[in-house]
Order: C-alpha cells, then structure tokens, then sequence
C-alpha cells in the first residue's frame, strides 16, 4: 500500500525545487504538443474553410468523412505512423522512429482533423450570415476564403486550442512512436503511465498535477476568448 499523503508531499516537494528531469519532461511536451498544433492548423484552417466555402458532389461525404476522422483512435493513428516510419516502412529511410519528430507527425494526425472540422462549422456559419455581401463585392474563392478566415480568427483560436487540449493529453499514439525514451521522448503522458506502473507516485502526481494545470489554463481561455469574440462582434 502506497502511503498517499507522503506521495503528494513529495510531488510538491519536486513542483517547487525545480526538479530537472520534472521540468525536461515538461517542457519536451509542450515543445512536441505545441509544434504539431502549429502543423495542424498550418493544414487545417485553409482546408475547412475551402471546405466551407466550395460546393462540389460528395461534398457531404468529405465532411462527414472529416468529421469521423476527429475521433481517431491515438493507437490506431500510432500503428499507422510505425508501419510508415519503420525500417522497413516507405518512410524508414528517415530513421524518425523514436523520435520527437515521429511523435509530432502522430499527433498532427490526431489535431488535423479537429481543427478542420471545426473551422469548417465555423466559417460555413458565417459564409452563410456574409454571402450576398462578399458576392456583391466580387470577391473571389480565394479571398473569400482569406477573408472568412480573418473575420473568424477569435472563433478559430478556440479551434487550436481544442487541438492542444487534444495534443497535450495524448498517450496511445507517442508511446507507440515516441517509445517513452528517458531524456530523448518522455513526455508528461507517458512518464506518468510509466511511474505509476513502477511505483513511483511522487513524480507521477507532480506531472499529473502540471497536466491539469495545463488542462484548466486552456479551459480558461477558451471561455476568455469566447467573451472577446461575442464583445467583438458587437462593435
């Protein structure tokens, strides 16, 4: 029996002395989370809003598909990434395979479709509410899309953030890929399954509690930002 109370002191004990190897786990998360978001809606907002804008046959079909593909099974998405990155995987040639680098493309994955379904919804809403508008002006696709893209940015910001929620929690898929590799891709996730399984509790309630930190900070600015765009739209 583990003895509770003397763990979570210990967990705070390590918050506040800054423990190294605490903080280098920390930190490889949020470097690994934070860069594939970034990748994530690199692709994401301009295709969910071309996705809004355009009409086409089977237009529904795709949105249906990108809207299954936001709950992705992470070990799925994990096999999928190791079959390719393997050293007898079309991509085995670029040894990624228990690498950071493998564990951003998994996550990107994950995120991608995320973020493009919900920018789909929202740029559609307001394609919908601006159309007669932008089309008297005679914008074209492209600026129409660039357009809706910029008028939504508060909206959208909410989108990533829903990605590094997604990102940040993940462990299925980086385990798989990332191979919990101390100092090279422990990340929070892992390193707490890893901890728990050993034993050791104090590190793992120390990054678990970081985790839900993290976790209510982006809650938090979620709803931050949902009251500056509704303030905003009002101008």
């Amino acid at each position: 029996m583990h003895d509770i109370p003397a763990a979570f002191g210990l967990a705070f004990a390590l918050l506040v002395s800054g423990d190294p190897d605490l903080w280098e786990i920390v930190l490889l998360s949020l470097r690994v989370s934070l860069t594939a978001v970034a990748i994530a809606c690199a692709i994401g907002l301009p295709l969910g809003a071309a996705l809004a804008v355009s009409r086409f046959p089977g237009r529904m079909g795709v949105v249906t598909l990108v809207n299954a593909l936001m709950s992705l099974p992470p070990v799925v998405v994990g096999l999928g990434v190791y079959l390719a990155i393997s050293n007898s995987g079309p991509l085995g040639v670029l040894q990624l395979l228990y690498t950071p680098a493998a564990m951003i493309i998994a996550q990107t994955i994950l995120v991608a479709p995320i973020v493009t379904a919900l920018t789909r919804q929202v740029v559609e809403d307001l394609a919908r509410e601006y159309d007669e508008h932008l089309r008297s002006l005679g914008i074209g696709w492209a600026g129409l899309v660039s357009t809706l893209l910029w008028d939504a940015r508060y909206s959208l910001i909410t989108a990533a953030l829903a990605g590094v929620g997604r990102a940040i929690a993940e462990v299925g898929a980086v385990i798989i890929v990332g191979g919990n590799i101390n100092h090279v891709t422990r990340v929070m996730t892992t390193a707490i399954a890893l901890e728990t399984s050993k034993g050791d509790l104090a590190l793992a309630l120390a990054l678990g509690i970081i985790l839900i930190a993290i976790a209510i900070a982006i809650n938090a600015a979620l709803m931050a930002l949902r009251g500056t765009a509704g303030r905003l739209a009002y101008v």
